[in-house]
């Protein structure tokens, strides 16, 4: 079993995996930048190490760094959260070349995966649907163009590298390809450094759901199930729910049954989600793999009891499974919603500061992932997310209620600091949601709280 973990990640994910870690007996490093170095997690991991100054490519985002924490700390496995270098093939290969274990796929896989075009290809050979487009990299924007004109608009450019939202621009006028084009090549090479892009048909009205795969190195894969993530803005999360409503089960059946599939094809071991999104008429295509534990987790927690972060370190360790797919079972409704600091009147810009109150929620079956506290002084350099407020109920409507509660509970302020939880709950008394009609375009839809 591994002795000690090297925890490459902050704030709220690195505290949850610490706390795991703990449970299992296992000792953990906090590695964590001069701006991190009174944070919650490195109170309660058993050891610590600065890695770097305040911003992420001196700190969280540098694999010498890192690695050089875990030496001196002998650490024996790195777990990298979600984020920074969670999905760096890079990292895990070099974790590989030096003998620690790292918490994920291999570098093999993750790179295969990793490139969303390669995924692709592999998922097309597992047989699993896709909306049409490009099944290589495209070499040049007259080609991407005619590939676009053919399949319709509109149509949406990805970068091959890209992930978490960005690096991807929907074009619907066949007039504006050729700069959408070049200024997404563009930033794909600056934020990713590959500016390699593909083209599918673009869906206006859809829903985002995934599927939560895990898998051994002895080839045994289960899913646990489907997560709504459709309440997004600018291809960001804002609200998730397990399981998918008004979905029909037998579409959540094959959609398991493809992601598992697709998990097999790519030898994937660990935790990792398949993305899909879903038309009106319950049509599903693949979307892409992300090979990490993704922020949402928990709602699949909360309705299975199956402890991700424990699976990842179980089967990092060589250990299988020891569930097969019958084994797993959902009960009731679980919600997240993601507290953010942000100001939603300012179309969602990032408010840095120091929290004079925090008051969070509390109650049955309410659970709180977070790494703040009053006085927390919320940095500039890193994600907004303050906290993540997760609730289950035996069913949708009364989850529903919980969570308005959870949020109406909520206080969180400080001298120019906002954050979402308003805004949450409003979206939450929608109707569409409400009736669970929404899909990825109703936030853009919504005049934001003042």
């Amino acid at each position: 079993m591994i002795s000690k973990v090297l925890i490459a990640n902050r704030g709220e994910i690195a505290l949850r995996i610490a706390r795991t870690c703990r449970e299992l007996g296992i000792a953990t490093v906090a590695a964590h930048s001069a701006e991190d170095r009174d944070s919650a997690v490195v109170r309660f991991a058993d050891e610590s190490v600065q890695i770097g100054p305040g911003p992420a490519k001196s700190s969280y985002l540098s694999i010498p760094a890192l690695i050089e924490a875990a030496r001196a700390r002998t650490a024996d496995a790195i777990h990298p959260g979600y984020g920074f270098l969670s999905e760096n093939a890079d990292f895990a290969e070099v974790c590989e070349l030096e003998g620690i274990t790292f918490i994920g796929p291999t570098a093999e896989v993750m790179g295969r995966l990793g490139d969303k075009s390669s995924a692709r290809a592999i998922m097309l050979d597992a047989g699993l649907p896709l909306l049409p487009g490009s099944r290589d990299a495209l070499t040049g924007a007259q080609e991407a163009k005619q590939l676009a004109d053919d399949i319709g608009y509109p149509v949406i450019i990805k970068a091959v590298a890209g992930g978490g939202g960005r690096g991807m621009a929907v074009v619907r006028d066949p007039d504006d390809f050729d700069r959408a084009f070049a200024r997404t090549r563009a930033n794909a090479q600056a934020v990713f450094r590959d500016g390699r892009l593909y083209v599918e048909r673009y869906l206006d009205s859809a829903r985002h759901v995934e599927i939560q795969v895990l898998g051994d190195a002895r080839g045994q894969v289960v899913h646990l199930g489907a997560r709504d993530c459709s309440l997004q803005r600018r291809h960001q999360k804002l609200v998730e729910e397990s399981p998918a409503p008004r979905l029909d089960p037998g579409i959540v059946a094959e959609m398991g049954d493809a992601a598992v599939r697709g998990a097999r094809a790519a030898d994937y071991t660990g935790a990792g989600t398949f993305e899909f999104l879903v038309d009106g008429d319950g049509r599903y295509y693949f979307m892409e793999v992300n090979c990490r534990l993704q922020v949402e987790h928990p709602v699949t927690e909360m309705v299975t009891g199956i402890d991700l972060v424990r699976e990842q370190l179980r089967v990092a360790a060589g250990q299988p499974l020891g569930y097969t797919q019958d084994d797993v079972q959902h009960r009731g409704v679980a919600i997240e919603c993601r507290l953010n600091a942000e100001d939603p009147a300012r179309d969602f810009a990032p408010t840095p500061g120091t929290l004079t109150s925090c008051v969070l929620p509390g109650g049955p079956f309410v659970r709180v992932d977070t790494h703040i506290e009053h006085g927390y002084r919320i940095p500039a350099h890193y994600d907004s997310l303050l906290a993540k407020l997760i609730v289950w109920a035996p069913d949708r409507d009364a989850a529903l209620a919980k969570m308005r509660r959870a949020l109406a509970e909520t206080q969180i302020d400080g001298a120019g600091v906002s954050t979402t939880a308003a805004f949450l709950g409003e979206l939450l008394d929608h109707p569409r949601v409400r009736a669970a009609e929404h899909d990825t375009a109703l936030i853009g839809t919504l005049t934001p709280v003042a």
